[in-house]
């Protein structure tokens, strides 16, 4: 869900082109995550290989990862670690929510109503850690790089962009920016014409910067107020304040300061959770600097012995985005060796 500042965020639309030649680190189950919503079947049902076991997150790692690499894109996929403590009474709160929501997709199943259905099957999406071992192996025979994090893989993707290893974090959420990712990249996985939910209406999704210095001066904020913006409207760490919302939340903090500052001066404020232990977690995030950044050329034959022989794709449309990647890796070859002319 992540933490929801979209309303005060300057927002600066770009294309797959501009990106051409940048290093993105993407928050790997975020990522995942949007595959198993949207890769679905017309009533909900995820994809699922001839063993009945659900690849809509492999389909989509592939193909749409294929299409940034042709493109000139240089994607670094970084894996959760073991969430903070912090965390685990929204973990739980978030297994009851796809719980419910997959009754209410069976639900809606019997009773033939398969636009419903769909609704409630985005909502019961769940990634397993076998998904993400699946993931793993298909990246390294795409020659795509990917990290484990120790913990936050939205923070980890913030120190890579710190280190200036990579251009901009890419997630949906706006985490990275409270963990101090220098620019937030959105969309990068999801562009084209997508469906909106709940109604027969398609928009043109295009890819989305946030500078957290241009946020920064337009809101006439420090991160460690962003942070306590975040903490007012709720993180994985903590509900929020109700009827707290971004706006309250930024006149807040430009009134008062950090979040110690408004714990001053609001004195009717209550937090289900220290605020200063989240702030804790945003502004020393348990992360690491031993990492590689490298991209390999793909292997043909193990992405089809992983593909289509284990998980019955279609050949012949893996052979074309096999192509791909090997077009965006003669390009980065390209662009190495122009380096050194």
């Amino acid at each position: 869900m992540g933490v929801q500042i979209k309303d005060i965020v300057p927002i600066q639309e770009s294309s797959l082109e501009q990106l051409q030649g940048k290093i993105i680190a993407i928050d790997a189950m975020n990522t995942l995550y949007q595959f198993l919503s949207i890769i679905r079947q017309s009533d909900g049902t995820p994809l699922k290989d001839s063993k009945g076991r659900i690849t809509s997150h492999l389909s989509g790692l592939f193909y749409r990862t294929s299409n940034l690499i042709e493109k000139g894109i240089r994607p670094v996929f970084i894996f959760d670690g073991e969430p903070p403590e912090l965390k685990s009474k929204t973990i739980e709160t978030r297994r009851t929510l796809r719980a419910e929501a997959e009754k209410a997709r069976k639900k809606a199943l019997k009773e033939g109503k398969e636009k419903e259905a769909l609704k409630y099957a985005q909502r019961s999406a769940r990634l397993t850690e076998e998904m993400s071992g699946e993931s793993k192996t298909l990246l390294d025979a795409m020659g795509v790089p990917w990290i484990q994090a120790p913990e936050e893989g939205e923070a980890q993707a913030a120190r890579l962009t710190q280190n200036e290893d990579s251009w901009a974090a890419g997630s949906q959420d706006f985490d990275s920016l409270l963990f101090g990712a220098p620019r937030l990249l959105r969309n990068l996985t999801i562009t084209g014409k997508r469906k909106l939910p709940g109604k027969d209406v398609y928009k043109e999704i295009v890819p989305e910067v946030i500078s957290l210095e241009k946020l920064s001066e337009e809101q006439e904020i420090t991160r460690e107020q962003l942070i306590a913006i975040g903490i007012l409207v709720g993180t994985d760490y903590n509900p929020g304040i109700k009827g707290i919302g971004p706006k309250r939340a930024l006149k807040l903090v430009q009134e008062h300061g950090t979040i110690s500052d408004i714990l001053e001066a609001e004195e009717d404020l209550e937090f289900e959770v220290d605020p200063i232990e989240i702030e804790e977690i945003f502004l020393e995030p348990n992360v690491t600097d031993d990492y590689e950044v490298s991209w390999s050329e793909p292997n043909p034959d193990a992405i089809k012995e992983f593909l289509c022989e284990e998980h019955d794709f279609s050949e012949s449309r893996i052979n074309t985005s096999i192509e791909r990647l090997e077009k965006g890796a003669s390009k980065r070859s390209q662009e190495s060796l122009e380096k050194w002319v």
